[in-house]
């Protein structure tokens, strides 16, 4: 370690490039990180809200919450500790007394989420209050920090005639990247169906289940579909090309750094060859250089990563709000670890180079 330290302090340039190459390798696994791991929040954070085991849809809907619809009444069909209806659709909302060139300029992407206020799949309030009757909602808080809408507000529904008011206002509720307005089932279903006839009175999208032993859950109708919350959020649309794209983006990157901090070691190695040669000559182990290669490589690969990481976090301290980023340091502590790791794995490459050097032809 000492001889490695050494050399680093005395050549500064040249392992400042190796360094440099690090930092902006780690850069960007650790920026890619934190956007593929915002992304992959903003598509289930109103779902890991509920703290729920299981989800009960519509046999037909194949997993998916926006083809489900089925009575409200078939919860008595449904054996479980706890239940709560939800009803949930997608729409395009406004703030009122805009011109309409400003409300066609200003639309929001949001996703309703009718429930009742009294079971377990309410949401926290952080501002305002929980709504006490139809047409009011609490809202997601992204959508006051990213839109400026507050509390008191109305919102012209997209196709739709009605308004909504917004009361409240809630955190970490997002739903495939849209804010999420609760409201009561009452006005989801006008939201949804517009004009509600007999067939719509009383249709919900979908169960939620709380029971920490699923197998005693019981469906006693084979027009229900049980799936856990594993299972549903993976069929949430694009979640899970999302997250295997960036998955895989972030391997070959790791990868990528790994060949290129071996190539730069074994550049090195072979250019000092004739001053390992003559360290050789004079008693100096094979093991003890080896040892000195692998030490550089670790100290570079760990202030590579730590400059990375620092201007990783640095940078989302500025980023917008309208930026699904996010950081999960279980995350971040594997990719340190693997970006190290491969690091020392390229610089053996370097070792089995010393370990071939004659004294006699190096000093030669």
């Amino acid at each position: 370690m000492f001889l490695a330290w050494k050399e680093i302090k005395h050549a500064k340039t040249r392992f400042s490039l190796i360094v440099g190459v690090l930092v902006l390798v780690s850069y960007l696994v650790y920026f890619l990180t934190g956007l593929a791991f915002g992304l992959a929040q903003d598509n289930r954070t109103s779902v890991d809200k509920w703290e729920a085991q299981a989800i009960v849809l519509a046999d037909e809907a194949n997993s998916n919450i926006n083809m489900s619809m089925m009575p409200q009444g078939l919860i008595n069909d449904i054996e479980a500790d706890e239940i709560a209806v939800l009803g949930q659709t997608a729409s395009v909302v406004s703030r009122d007394n805009q011109t309409e060139a400003e409300q066609e300029e200003n639309k929001i992407s949001v996703t309703f989420f009718g429930i009742d206020s009294e079971q377990f799949i309410a949401p926290n309030i952080v501002e305002g209050e929980m709504f006490q009757e139809d047409f009011q909602v609490v809202a997601d808080i992204s959508i006051h920090e990213e839109f400026g809408i507050e509390i008191g507000d109305v919102l012209n529904l997209a196709g739709n005639d009605e308004q909504v008011e917004v009361v409240g206002f809630t955190d970490n509720a997002k739903f495939n990247v849209a804010p999420v307005l609760y409201t009561t089932i009452s006005t989801y279903q006008d939201v949804r169906f517009e004009a509600i006839d007999d067939s719509d009175e009383g249709r919900v999208s979908a169960f939620i289940i709380r029971d920490d032993d699923l197998d005693s859950v019981e469906l006693d109708n084979e027009d229900l579909e049980l799936s856990t919350i594993s299972e549903y959020i993976e069929e949430i649309p694009g979640y899970t090309a999302q997250v295997l794209t960036f998955g895989l983006m972030i391997i070959f990157l790791i990868i990528i750094a790994a060949v290129v901090i071996g190539i730069f070691m074994y550049v090195l190695t072979v250019q000092k060859s004739s001053m390992f040669g003559v360290m050789k000559a004079q008693g100096i182990s094979t093991k003890y250089i080896a040892t000195s290669v692998v030490s550089q490589t670790f100290i570079l690969s760990v202030i590579g990563v730590a400059i990375g990481l620092v201007l990783t976090m640095g940078t989302a301290m500025v980023l917008p709000s309208t930026v699904p980023f996010a950081f999960n340091m279980y995350f971040i502590l594997i990719i340190t670890v693997l970006i190290v790791l491969f690091a020392l794995l390229g610089a053996f490459f370097s070792v089995r180079t010393v370990a071939k050097i004659d004294p006699l032809e190096a000093i030669g």
